[in-house]
């Protein structure tokens, strides 16, 4: 796990998967799916297919201490995020799938 430097967006990452959630946003995320029986929409993810997707979770990924610096990467497996001053942007490298989320957008690929 590890967070942005403003400590507004935390995320995890493993083989499997890239997950971010943030804290403070001017955005809203689309309506709830019947699907989703928990929270919605309060961070996005991204698997070994397909787009970015909205997340639908019982936890949060929030509250980190490791701190990702601006400009730097990280990687596991296929995955890879980056933080930077504009936005968290994670990807799923074999697909070229992802999301890039900040306090002011969410946007899936």
């Amino acid at each position: 796990m590890f967070s942005s430097p403003s400590k507004n967006i935390g995320c995890v990452l493993d083989r499997t998967a890239a997950r971010c959630d943030i804290r403070q946003r001017d955005w809203r995320p689309p309506p709830k799916p019947r699907s989703c029986e928990l929270d919605w929409g309060f961070g996005l993810t991204v698997d070994r297919r397909g787009r970015g997707q909205f997340v639908c979770a019982g936890d949060t990924v929030l509250g980190s201490r490791r701190t990702l610096a601006y400009g730097d990467s990280i990687q596991r497996g296929r995955f890879r995020c980056v933080s930077r001053v504009r936005a968290m942007r994670c990807v799923n490298r074999r697909n070229g799938h992802g999301f890039a989320l900040s306090k002011q957008f969410a946007r899936r690929f």
